[in-house]
């Protein structure tokens, strides 16, 4: 993780005076939107940005804009490298030492809200935030009626990615001349369809949903899951022509031997370089089920930014301004130009640069067949998970109906859970012989320490520990959210969690002899 510290260069307390041909007024300072409160003065923030490299030295020269833009302010920043994905967990363990503002993944939203670590927009900037950015991307940042985020990107979504020289156009529209192309040229069709997020695109297709609602407080409270149903069953049926096709694999991290890879923009540098010449970017296919035709939905999904609560309304006032800026058009293009982001700006997503990307250009396709990721209960990921391989292993219609009635129990067993079940935790992982499938249950003894049984654990295999067989509060090896668990040698095993019962947590291995 890097720390990148910027300390502005200031004019002291100063104010900037500006000559107007012919008039002579001294240009007012800069004042709240909203209130018409004067905000000059001398800011000490602290904010988290994407770790990427790079990305902390363009935001340093975007918050010198910024002053420039608004004399009078003055911004200390010192800013901070941590993934997007891992934001929330951290803001959570401590809200009140959090940064001023971070970013992080919209899927995290409701944690945040439920947490109170979050700033919501005032009337007028939510306004313009609403004007500015796309619908998608409003909605990601959005809890119960609420706007409660920045928009910082559109780009979270999925599309195709083919070999031009044994794919055309026009065949790529189909999903079965695609396994038919990849088949005869010996070539594999990468998509993982054992990981929800694209598993979904399938039951999306036909017509399938999987709504989540949650109250003002972010916590979750009815699900609207139409999966287990004859759309269902066409979707499972409409996968099972891929899954089972010997040219499948559901590895799309890598490109080797691919025709064809179903992923998003972070792997553009990749396709270009697998396929050269013969790249080609498009929306995904269609695939027929009983005589009906069917588009491959999918995810959409964004990074947002997002402020936190302020006892003192001029830095709370300030500290809005600023995340309107570096959410907004200029500082979004200068994001794309260097690092490819998708801009979530209307305006940006119109300049001929970004329409000219073929992979931008191709998510844009895809997303007019897309969901938005709202917010999503942490259990439903290992539950959609296993139906991409159950329509693998599937050898009847029976089978496939099966799979879609078990989905369906887990889902309704998530809202009657008892208190005692969604404080329980668990062990899961690629450990035991198990896929990040099973989990295995700690015991608390004494208060605050949980314990698992003995286990079977080979020199590789990961795991987590988490709570309530949902992904919303885990640990690893570096607090929560933290990465998996690695085992060091063969042996037999007790997971060990010694807890604090708020943010920290400290995962072992006891091995037990014998």
């Amino acid at each position: 993780m890097k720390i990148r510290k910027i300390l502005s260069v200031v004019l002291a307390a100063l104010m900037v005076v500006a000559c107007f041909a012919g008039c002579g007024e001294e240009k007012k300072p800069d004042t709240d939107k909203d209130t018409g409160v004067d905000l000059s003065g001398t800011y000490d923030i602290k904010l988290w940005v994407s770790e990427i490299d790079g990305v902390a030295a363009l935001f340093e020269k975007q918050i010198d804009a910024f002053e420039k833009a608004n004399p009078g302010i003055v911004i200390n920043a010192s800013i901070e490298g941590v993934t997007e994905g891992d934001a929330a967990s951290k803001v959570i363990q401590d809200v009140a030492t959090a940064p001023d503002i971070y970013c992080f993944a919209q899927d995290q939203l409701a944690r945040l809200v439920e947490a109170k670590a979050l700033a919501v927009p005032g009337t007028k900037a939510a306004e313009t935030i609403k004007a500015n950015n796309d619908a998608f991307s409003i909605a990601a940042a959005t809890v119960a009626g609420k706007l409660s985020a920045y928009p910082l990107t559109s780009d979270n979504g999925y599309y195709m990615y083919y070999d031009k020289s044994i794919i055309s156009e026009e065949d790529a529209e189909s999903l079965e001349k695609i396994i038919a192309a990849c088949e005869k040229n010996n070539v594999k069709f990468r998509y993982a369809l054992e990981n929800s997020w694209y598993t979904a695109s399938f039951f999306f297709a036909t017509g399938c949903e999987s709504t989540w609602t949650m109250d003002a407080e972010g916590k979750f409270n009815a699900v609207n899951d139409t999966f287990n149903s004859d759309k269902g069953l066409a979707a499972m049926k409409g996968m099972q022509k891929l899954a089972q096709s010997p040219c499948y694999d559901s590895n799309a991290d890598i490109f080797t031997d691919a025709g064809v890879v179903i992923t998003g923009i972070w792997a553009a540098n990749a396709a270009g370089e697998h396929f050269g010449e013969n790249l080609g970017a498009t929306d995904l296919p269609s695939f027929e089920v009983d005589g009906t035709s069917y588009h491959l939905g999918s995810y959409t999904g964004n990074k947002l930014m997002g402020v936190k609560p302020q006892t003192d309304a001029k830095r709370a006032a300030v500290l809005s301004q600023l995340a309107q800026y570096l959410t907004g058009e200029a500082c979004q293009l200068e994001r794309y130009e260097q690092f490819q982001w998708g801009p979530s700006n209307k305006a940006a997503q119109a300049s001929d640069k970004v329409k000219s990307n073929i992979s931008l250009a191709a998510l844009a396709k895809q997303n007019e067949y897309g969901v938005l990721q709202g917010q999503i209960h942490g259990s439903w990921w290992d539950i959609a998970k296993v139906l991409g391989a159950e329509a693998k292993a599937a050898t009847s219609e029976a089978d496939l109906q099966s799979a879609l009635d078990d989905y369906k129990k887990a889902i309704d067993a998530l809202f009657t859970m008892t208190d005692e079940q969604k404080n329980a935790w668990s062990v899961i992982g690629g450990i035991c012989g198990t896929n990040w499938d099973t989990d295995y249950a700690m015991t608390e003894d004494p208060a605050g320490t949980y314990t698992s049984e003995a286990l079977e654990l080979k020199a590789g295999e990961e795991f987590k520990v988490r709570q309530g067989a949902s992904w919303d509060v885990n640990f690893g090896v570096d607090g929560p959210g933290g990465a998996n668990f690695v085992v060091e040698k063969d042996g037999t095993y007790k997971v060990q969690l010694v807890w604090d019962g708020a943010e920290t947590g400290t995962v072992t291995l006891i091995p037990v002899e014998g």
